[in-house]
This record gives C-alpha cells, sequence and structure tokens, in this order.
C-alpha cells in the first residue's frame, strides 16, 4: 500500500533504512550495495531527502555519511508511517499489551538494521503466557501479512544491544 504513495523503491529503502531506526548511518556505496541498485539511484535519492533535510550529512575522512534528522517536522509522523508499514503498530497494539508481565520488547534482525524482511524478529523480556502469545502471533501473522519468530528471555544482554531496537517498554 505504501508503494502506491512512494513510488521508488529506492527511496522506501532509504525510508526503511533511516526511518525505523534513528542510530542508522551508512554512506553512498554501502547502500548501493545493501540495496543492490546502482550508486547513481541511491545518490538521487540520497540528495533528494536531504535537500528536504529529512537526512542530515557528515564527512568521516573522505565518505560522505546520511544519517536522519530527528529534529525534522515530521520525523514522528514518516516514523509512525513506517512502523505502520511494516506492521510493528499493529503487534505492540494487538499483542504486546495483553501480554500481563512484559518489560521490554526489542526488534532484531534485518528489520532492526533498517533493512526489508519479510520476518518479524523479536526478544521479549518479562514474564509472559507463551501458549496465550503464541495464539495471538498467529492472528497477528495473518493480519500483517509477514510471519514473527520471538526469543522470551528474562534480562537483555548489554553486550548484544548493537543489533537490538527497543521499540516497547513499560
Amino acid at each position: 500500500m505504501i508503494d502506491a504513495l512512494i513510488t521508488s523503491k529506492t527511496r522506501l529503502k532509504l525510508l526503511l533504512k533511516f526511518f525505523l531506526n534513528p542510530a542508522n548511518t551508512s554512506y553512498l556505496r554501502g547502500l548501493a550495495t545493501e540495496f543492490s541498485e546502482s550508486t547513481n539511484s541511491v545518490r538521487v535519492e540520497l540528495n533528494r531527502l536531504e535537500q528536504a533535510q529529512m537526512l542530515e550529512s557528515f564527512f568521516e575522512g573522505n565518505k560522505k555519511f546520511f544519517k536522519v534528522n530527528t529534529s525534522h517536522p515530521l520525523f514522528v509522523d514518516i516514523q509512525a508511517i513506517i512502523k505502520k508499514y511494516i506492521g510493528i503498530d499493529t503487534i505492540i497494539e494487538n499483542v504486546l499489551n495483553r501480554l500481563g508481565n512484559l518489560q521490554e520488547v526489542y526488534l532484531i534482525g534485518d528489520l532492526a538494521l533498517g533493512k526489508e524482511a519479510d520476518k518479524i524478529e523479536l526478544i521479549l523480556v518479562g514474564d509472559i503466557n507463551l501458549v496465550y502469545l503464541d495464539q495471538l502471533i498467529l492472528k497477528m501473522e495473518n493480519t500483517i501479512e509477514k510471519s514473527i519468530s520471538y526469543t522470551r528471555v528474562d534480562e537483555v544482554d548489554g553486550n548484544d544491544s548493537s543489533n537490538m531496537l527497543k521499540i516497547w517498554s513499560r
């Protein structure tokens, strides 16, 4: 559905990359390789987003890096649209708020890195009813048309947090 609104696949990939996880930074050739796109098509979209002040840039050596401008007036709205597009908002509303003693939820895998994926991978921190969770997830997978996998833990190891994006906490 968002494909009708954002017709450039490269632009959509960039929005996912930077708005889903605001900590992401990347440079032109790295993005072109990651997206399997030409550097020219990525450059055009990066320039458009930078001119619209949705992305900021900085130099490290001779590489120009890009990151999302979190102070842009539309940042929160675009981030909400991206979360809705991948289904995170629906998971939070319909699953996580019903689980009892859930403390935190982290997104991991490709989506946490800002890459498009057909699978949503989560780490759930807390004491929850796993049988009830499995029932809710089955319903949600049909609703958002993506598979959902999870790992339940009592606490998060701080050493592994680099590839984790906190999406909910009590």
